[in-house]
């Protein structure tokens, strides 16, 4: 229904954005990885994923596209909502729920608000093989990370077939990079980018 939102930040706090598009505006519900990626922003750009239940309906908004795909795997687990997804998303950078995950660390997860070891067991079991492909930037459902989520992805990209690396390895990595650092610049990114191929 809904891919992204952008507009004016009429409203911030750790927990919630109020974009204005167009005098309409939309309250999403964020984490605090978004918040501090669209803090000092006047206007932004958030990817949502709408949550419809019996009694409400909630937009949950993301900076990256990494987050969203995570937040959308961590929801279709038994026993998460979409209130504790963001709380998980909230506590770990996109980068270090990964981890958490592909290491096993249920003692990290279980440190979350509201997650037990059965819970923390179940998203290790049932996201593991799962994790790595948002790590490498492919979406679920076999789709990539979006150059509108990563503007800067594609100037590093021609940079580095420039340089002579084949496009193929140098999304591959690069992907990677971002996942690890969404808001990393064009330098940063090249640089880690070349130590990796």
């Amino acid at each position: 229904m809904f891919a992204y939102i952008e507009g004016r930040v009429a409203e911030l706090n750790p927990v919630c954005a109020v974009l204005d598009c167009g005098g309409v505006g939309y309250e999403i519900r964020i984490s605090l990885h978004t918040y501090s990626q669209i803090k000092d922003l006047p206007q932004a750009k958030l990817l949502v994923q709408p949550i419809y239940r019996e009694d409400a309906q909630q937009l949950f908004g993301f900076y990256t596209a990494v987050e969203k795909q995570l937040f959308q795997l961590l929801v279709s687990v038994s026993g998460v909502g979409a209130n504790t997804a963001c709380m998980i998303l909230s506590a770990m950078s996109p980068a270090e729920t990964i981890r958490a995950i592909q290491q096993e660390d249920t003692r990290k997860i279980q440190a979350i608000k509201g997650i037990g070891a059965k819970t923390a067991q179940r998203i290790i079991v049932d996201l593991k093989d799962k994790v790595g492909k948002v790590e490498a930037g492919e979406m679920p459902e076999g789709g990539s990370v979006t150059a509108q989520a990563y503007p800067q992805r594609e100037t590093a990209l021609s940079a580095l077939v420039m340089l002579g690396y084949a496009k193929s390895a140098s999304e591959k990595v690069l992907d990677k990079v971002l996942a690890a650092d969404p808001s990393a610049d064009i330098e940063s990114i090249i640089k880690q980018a070349l130590q990796m191929l």
